[in-house]
């Protein structure tokens, strides 16, 4: 129980680090921040790619976007399906924002960083190509999409770079962003299922 606690209290506190200062931290610096030694880092991680993995994984049980996903899943209408998954996660980007942003700026020059973020970008997006697969079933995708079109585009028109893209550059807010997004996603997949425009 106490070997579970501390790797919950070493990710929460490299999260904290992270977020405040890059992912250029070292372990030695996480590991003070915990109150464990380097050593301990290492045993419950193995590597500083092993705790950035666990760190991104830790981020998901954290701020329960499958458990979202899934409710958004269950659910009758088409298109509220596609709002529940969006808004869950548009809700979600801002919290990873921090820590992703560092990691998709180290992803060209450092493998560590690289890996985890794929890890969680693959499971993203196959937890979107469940939902358009449903869409897709229900008759509710536009005749031009294939499900794993619709899933890939909508990756990446609700990506964590475009949110920063629109909040940091041009200075839209969070909500702002989020309703755009969302809107602007279900114009260009949905079908006879669109949403009335605003």
């Amino acid at each position: 129980m106490r070997g579970k606690l501390t790797q919950i209290e070493i990710l929460d506190k490299a999260w904290d680090l992270i977020s405040q200062r890059g992912a250029d931290v070292s372990i030695a610096e996480i590991a003070k921040s915990a109150g464990v030694s380097r050593q301990n880092v290492y045993l419950h991680f193995g590597t500083r790619g092993g705790l950035l993995i666990a760190l991104v994984r830790r981020a998901d049980l954290r701020f329960g976007i499958k458990t979202e996903f899934d409710e958004a899943l269950k659910l009758q209408d088409p298109r509220e399906r596609l709002k529940k998954t969006l808004d869950a996660w548009l809700e979600f980007v801002p919290k990873i924002y921090p820590v992703a942003s560092e990691l998709i700026r180290l992803r060209a020059t450092d493998k560590e960083a690289a890996a985890a973020w794929e890890d969680r970008m693959a499971d993203l997006r196959d937890w979107l190509l469940d939902l358009t697969h449903s869409l897709k079933q229900d008759n509710a995708l536009h005749e031009s999409w294939t499900s794993e079109t619709a899933a890939q585009y909508l990756w990446a028109q609700s990506s964590v770079q475009i949110w920063g893209l629109l909040t940091n550059d041009c200075g839209w807010t969070e909500e702002n962003t989020a309703t755009k997004m969302a809107a602007t996603i279900a114009d260009s997949i949905l079908g006879s299922f669109s949403p009335e425009p605003n």
